[in-house]
């Protein structure tokens, strides 16, 4: 099994060589718990997290 990779900019967790979002190639696969984000538009999390698109998170990565 393959860690999942995150983005250290945005933290969005994606496949690949470099983040869909944010365009970022900076990548860790050390991290710390995860959210995903349904419809960004009614989730408070996602204001107070300062997401934009929809997808999974990592809360912290290193």
């Amino acid at each position: 099994m393959t860690k999942k990779k995150c983005c250290k900019r945005c933290k969005l967790f994606f496949e690949g060589s470099e983040c869909p979002i944010c365009k970022d190639n900076k990548i860790s696969t050390n991290w710390q718990g995860r959210i995903s984000i349904i419809d960004v538009e009614k989730s408070e999390i996602s204001k107070k997290i300062g997401v934009a698109v929809k997808g999974e998170y990592a809360l912290k990565c290193r």
